[in-house]
C-alpha cells in the first residue's frame, strides 16, 4: 500500500449512519487527486492540468451527496473545503443539530450510537435503520426498538415553550440516556 505522501484534509462527518471518515490527497506537482471514505479509495484522477476545480462522491448507507472544494489561495497554496448535501461541512453540521438527536450508550461492553432523525422519525443504531413501533401516549408520542435484546423507547414530549419545540429522550431498560454532542 503506497503511503498518502500528498494528504491535504481529514474531515470526520456524523451522519445519521454512523460518524465518516473522509481524506483527501492532492498532489500539486502530479494533478493526482484522490478521494478516500472510511479508509476506502472512492476516487483517483492523475494528471489533472487544472489543480483548481471540485470532486464530487457520496457518503454512507444513504449516499450522501459530498464535494471537495479546491481553490487557490496565492502563488501555490491551496484551500481545500468539504460540502454535504450543498452546505458548506459547518452549514451542515448546525443543521444536523437542529434535525437529530444523537445518543452514545455502552449495553454489555457493547457501544452504540443511536440517532433519531426528528423529519422522519427514523432512528439508526450503530449504522443500521432500526425497526420501530410509534404509540401516541396522553403526554406525547413514544418510538419502540429494541437493541441487544434491551427495550428501547424514544419519548417525545412537547416542552411548552415553542422555540425549544419538541424535546425526544431515549429511555433504555426504563433509565434515561443524556444526549451526545458530537
Amino acid at each position: 500500500l503506497e503511503k498518502m505522501t500528498d494528504l491535504v484534509a481529514v474531515w470526520e462527518v456524523a451522519l445519521s449512519d454512523g460518524v465518516h471518515k473522509i481524506e483527501f490527497e492532492h498532489g500539486t506537482t502530479s494533478g493526482k487527486r484522490v478521494v478516500y471514505v472510511d479508509g476506502k479509495e472512492e476516487i483517483r484522477r492523475e494528471w489533472m492540468f487544472k489543480l483548481v476545480g471540485k470532486e464530487t462522491f457520496t457518503v454512507g448507507a444513504v449516499k450522501t451527496k459530498a464535494a471537495i472544494n479546491i481553490d487557490a489561495v496565492s502563488g501555490f497554496a491551496y484551500e481545500y473545503t468539504l460540502e454535504i448535501n450543498g452546505k458548506s461541512l459547518k452549514q451542515y453540521m448546525e443543521n444536523r443539530l437542529k434535525t437529530t438527536n444523537t445518543w452514545i450508550l455502552s449495553l454489555g461492553g457493547t457501544d452504540y450510537r443511536i440517532v433519531l432523525e426528528k423529519d422522519t422519525m427514523d432512528v439508526w443504531c450503530n449504522g443500521q435503520k432500526m425497526e420501530t413501533a410509534g404509540e401516541f401516549v396522553e403526554d406525547g408520542t413514544e418510538t419502540h426498538f429494541t437493541v441487544a435484546d434491551h427495550s428501547c423507547c424514544i419519548k417525545a414530549v412537547s416542552s411548552g415553550k415553542r422555540k425549544e419545540g419538541i424535546i425526544h429522550t431515549l429511555i433504555v431498560d426504563n433509565r434515561e440516556i443524556p444526549e451526545a454532542v458530537e
